[in-house]
């Protein structure tokens, strides 16, 4: 069967015993299995997958954006209660900090996901994987800084751009 081509897997069932077997057997009479097409499929699943997770990577990074952009203009806030569980809306020029905070949390937390997935399926890209991990960590100082002080966005948002000074001068 070896002879005439025949898998090994498909010996293994027609024989009635384990690929292992089949191997072990071949091989004590010298005879190798060519498992090339075999390798080939794999490495071209493993290609597919490592696409799709970069692309996964990407969405995750476009709604983190998005939704941080949304927190900049007007945000409707609304409320079902009392007894007769009524309805009621407010329209504020901006997004309350809990709200805000909650959004600038997720994103980082996307971002944090991204760099891993670009980490896994492109071990050499340590350039991108830096990139994301200094988004990840401003969000993360602006996150803080915002719940710590109890300050809006831009205020915030000047904070972040005075430490990337300070850390460009302790790096010269």
């Amino acid at each position: 069967m070896f002879d005439a081509g025949h898998p090994r897997n498909e010996i293994a069932r027609q024989v009635g015993v384990s690929g292992s077997t089949v191997t072990t057997v071949c091989r004590r009479e010298g005879r190798l299995f060519d498992r090339s097409a075999q390798l080939l499929d794999l490495r071209a699943v493993e290609e597919d997958l490592g696409e799709l997770r970069d692309l996964v990577a990407k969405k995750m990074l476009i709604v983190a954006n998005d939704a941080l952009d949304s927190l900049d203009g007007p945000h409707l806030v609304y409320n079902f209660g009392g007894r007769d569980n009524e309805y009621a809306e407010h329209l504020l020029d901006e997004a309350p900090l809990e709200t805000k905070l909650d959004a600038m949390r997720a994103a980082s937390l996307a971002v944090d996901k991204a760099n891993r997935i670009v980490e896994r399926s492109n071990p050499g890209l340590e350039q991108a994987a830096g990139i994301l991990g200094g988004i990840n960590a401003g969000i993360e100082f602006m996150t803080n800084y915002m719940r710590e002080n109890h300050v809006d966005s831009d205020a915030a948002f000047d904070a972040l751009e005075t430490a990337a000074a300070q850390e460009r001068e302790d790096e010269v």
